[in-house]
């Protein structure tokens, strides 16, 4: 239902985008349109679109690179002005407009699977759900369409130009996530709710184990574990914040949380063979 309410959004915006461009295009300047009896009308049109794009001029941009793709659809230029569709869109860089960009990219992706450039296609498409991103208190439903589409990215284009910064912008976006998560949990453990506060930072480190943030997940997991006397399931925690992070700022605090732990720890076990024989 979802993905059929914003298809539909999709059409209505592209509808209100093309009424607006055609409008321009009946009222805009002559040199808008290819000369008369031009031998590459599509040269002309994706030139001139390119030289309004670099100048951030985005719906200028757009009226050129619309035009090539209605009106010459065998053109071998058509694939790459379908993509300056979409940078403009990106470029724009409003919630309409990045809605827009989508529908550009993804279009590509259907009419143009195997195209040499379909690894920009498939990074501008995790853009501009990573553009529309919010803080990690709100809403994140972007943030895992923004992942979705790396990943896809990833898995698909190993050896692309683009893949490092697809990697680093995946690991942004992952990070959010996780700061949603983060959040809740440091609310329990503040609240003194030390269960809730454990099933969050294990959710954490199970579904994200590289989280730029672990050495703290570490800690409060481990302290909260102390908290509800599981000093023995808390040592593995503290250890890994010690070997992981050279310099944390939880790193003095973990040595001296470790060794109450392990102080701890072996007085639980002799109750517990004591209880047992």
């Amino acid at each position: 239902m979802k993905q059929y309410t914003r298809s539909l959004l999709s059409r209505a915006l592209c509808g209100a985008a093309l009424i607006g461009l055609f409008a321009l295009a009946g009222c805009g300047a002559k040199d808008s349109q290819p000369p008369p009896g031009s031998g590459q009308p599509d040269k002309f049109l994706y030139d001139r679109g390119n030289s309004a794009l670099n100048d951030k001029k985005w719906l200028r941009a757009r009226e050129y690179f619309r035009q090539l793709v209605d009106n010459y659809p065998q053109s071998p230029l058509r694939p790459d002005a379908k993509l300056a569709l979409g940078d403009t869109y990106l470029g724009e860089d409003t919630v309409e407009s990045l809605i827009l960009a989508e529908n550009e990219f993804r279009e590509f992706l259907t009419f143009y699977p195997t195209h040499p450039r379909a690894d920009y296609a498939q990074y501008k498409l995790g853009l501009g759900h990573f553009a529309q991103m919010l803080g990690p208190q709100r809403d994140q439903t972007q943030t895992k369409e923004a992942i979705a589409e790396f990943e896809e990215f990833i898995e698909r284009f190993p050896n692309s130009k683009y893949l490092p910064e697809v990697r680093a912008k995946f690991r942004e976006a992952r990070d959010r996530l996780s700061d949603a998560e983060w959040e809740v949990g440091i609310f329990y453990h503040r609240s003194r709710w030390y269960p809730g506060a454990i099933d969050r930072f294990k959710s954490i480190l199970k579904q994200d184990p590289q989280y730029s943030k672990r050495d703290a997940v570490y800690y409060y997991l481990a302290e909260a574990l102390m908290r509800v006397q599981l000093a023995a399931e808390a040592v593995p925690y503290l250890d890994r914040l010690i070997k992981e992070f050279e310099q944390s700022e939880y790193l003095d605090r973990a040595k001296k949380l470790m060794d109450e732990a392990k102080n701890v720890a072996p007085v639980k076990a002799e109750v517990k063979e004591i209880k047992k024989s």
